[in-house]
Parts: structure tokens; sequence; C-alpha cells
């Protein structure tokens, strides 16, 4: 639909009178001093009626124009945005145009990023109201029944404190990944940086997941031998978490008599990338560049059937950053993912 202009014809009418009235004046001024005058008196008088009317247009033309910019500067400066302060306030159109596009392109930026903060917060919200009343819920409704008098019976006594124990574990494992996070995001979570050998990180990963992936009838394994060591400089504690939630998530989304597989490789001179390849169910394209958010979940139905505190990406990308790293995420659905990262080598 075609945009609708109200006409007005204050300007060009005010603008016609001044102009006939200084033209009349002077062209009788001129009639009065030179009456008889030949052929150069008309050229006079048409050098003079063009400059009467430059200037009258021209004032006219700024008057009109500046007191309608300087409102729109006025109304915009109330933002406080540099991009629309000029020193002076201007009356070309070129120029004007040009700064109010480039001050609407910045605001409808501004705009579309708070969008996807607000959209962002309420999930965050959403997800971590969820993440916390189920486990709360849980030890409620166990102490409550027996408060109620179940305490009696020694048999439902013992079993109802020993999930509402497990629910409170579980309340702790979260506000401890979530105090991790906002240490890593401060920047106030220090890591003692040291020589260690990956390889041996790798098969401590492997041992501690060993009865969940059987469990899962999925295989842990090497992609080649590695007999001998293979030293990096990192944190050894943080690293070791960061390949262990990797390993842990493969298992999580693997498929049963799956695999996981975890190959070393030299990127550059000084540094090492780590794979976690698994053949699992993968992830569709639209979902990964949000996996590494908190609480971000791709399974929206609330089942939570694979447990975990949805932190453990978040956790392992901000681990990894942290060291100065790079964390990659290659997945083709419903044939598995590669989670990657780089670490620095150790001089040999």
């Amino acid at each position: 639909m075609s945009t609708r202009f109200k006409k007005s014809y204050k300007f060009a009418l005010k603008s016609a009178m001044y102009i006939s009235l200084v033209s009349c004046i002077s062209l009788l001024a001129l009639e009065f001093f030179f009456f008889n005058a030949s052929w150069w008196f008309y050229s006079l008088e048409l050098l003079l009626v063009f400059v009467i009317c430059f200037f009258i247009i021209q004032y006219r033309v700024e008057h009109f124009i500046y007191r309608r910019i300087q409102k729109i500067y006025d109304n915009v400066s109330l933002l406080e945005h540099s991009d629309l302060r000029p020193k002076a306030v201007t009356t070309d159109m070129v120029t004007l145009t040009q700064e109010i596009q480039n001050f609407a392109k910045v605001k409808k930026i501004e705009i579309e990023s708070l969008q996807v903060r607000e959209e962002y917060r309420r999930e965050f919200l959403g997800n971590i109201s969820h993440e916390l009343k189920t486990p709360l819920f849980t030890v409620q409704s166990y102490l409550e029944t027996l408060i109620d008098g179940a305490v009696d019976d020694l048999n439902v006594r013992d079993q109802y404190l020993d999930r509402a124990t497990q629910g409170v574990e579980r309340l702790i494992y979260i506000v401890k990944d979530l105090d991790m996070i906002s240490k890593l995001e401060s920047g106030n979570l220090h890591l003692n940086i040291s020589t260690f050998d990956i390889i041996a990180s790798i098969k401590d990963a492997f041992n501690f997941l060993e009865y969940k992936a059987k469990k899962n009838n999925i295989s842990l394994l090497f992609d080649l031998s590695y007999n001998k060591p293979i030293y990096v400089r990192g944190d050894k504690e943080r690293i070791g978490q960061v390949i262990t939630n990797l390993i842990d998530n493969s298992i999580k989304y693997g498929k049963n008599k799956g695999t996981t597989e975890v190959s070393i490789e030299n990127l550059v001179d000084s540094k090492l990338i780590i794979r976690i390849t698994d053949n699992g169910e993968g992830i569709k394209k639209e979902f990964i560049p949000r996996l590494f958010e908190r609480f971000y979940r791709i399974d929206k139905s609330g089942s939570r059937v694979v447990g975990g505190s949805g932190l453990g990406l978040s956790i392992v990308k901000h681990i990894v950053e942290a060291h100065g790293e790079h964390i990659y995420v290659e997945s083709s659905y419903g044939y598995g993912s590669e989670f990657s990262f780089t670490i620095e080598k150790a001089k040999q």
C-alpha cells in the first residue's frame, strides 16, 4: 500500500507573497530611476529579480526546514545516540537522510538484539525453574509423607529418605554448576596450569564412565593405539571435566551398540585438537547454534529422559574458552555428532 502524503500550501503561499512583494518594490524603484532605459536595464532587472528570488527562497527553505529538522534532532537526542549528534544541524537532505537511515539501522539491530536477549531470558528462567522445582517437589513430597506418619514404617522411611537425599544432591549439583559458570564468566575461577598427559586424562574418563557406557551398550575407544604419553598445557582437572562431560554427553545420546571414539590430532605446531565422535542420533542444524546455552534443551517436552543439569555443554565451552582455546561441533542428524576442542601442546 502506497504512502499517502498530506499536502500543505502555506510554505508556497508565503514564499510567493514575499517574492512578489519584494520584486514589485524593486521593479518600481528601478523604473522610477531609469524610466527610459535601454536593453541593459531589462537585463539588470532580470538579474535583480533572480537574486531576490534566490535569497528569499534560500532563507525561507532554511528557516522552514531548519525548525523541523531541529525538532527531529531534539526528539532523537532523547535516546542519547552518539551516531546522531553532529556538531551542527544540517539542512542538506542527502546528509540528513543518510544520518536517519544509519540511526534507524543501528536501532533496528539494537531492538533485534534486545528481543533475542529477552527470549533467551524467558527461556533461561523457565528452564532453571523447571530444573530446580523437580528435585524440590520430590524432596518436599517425600518429607511430607514421612511427617504424615510413614516415618514409623522403617522400610518406607529408609526408601523415602534415600530418594529425598538424591533430590538434595541434584539441587547441590545444579547450584555447583551454576556457581562454576558464573565464576568462569566473571573470570574469577583460577586455573591451575600445568603439564599433563592427555591420554591418561581420557583413560580416566573412560574408566569413570565405563559402567554407564556398558549399561547403554556403547563402546568407548581410541581411534589409534596411543602407546606413548601426549603432554599438553592446561588445568588438568578442568580439562578432565571437559573430556568427561563430552564423553558422557555422547553416551546419553548414543544408540544401542554404538561407539564413542576419541582421537588426538596435530592442528598446528603448538596445538592439538581432541575429537569425541559418536554414531548416535545426531543434532539438527537449527539446534546447533544454541547447544552451549545454559539449560538449553533440544527436547522441549520436559521429559528430561537423559538426565543431567542441562549445564554440561555450557561449562565445557567456558572452560575451553578460559584456556584461550576453541570448541567446535559437527553433526549429521540420524548419523552422529563430533565435538572437538583445541589445547596447547607442552614443549618437549
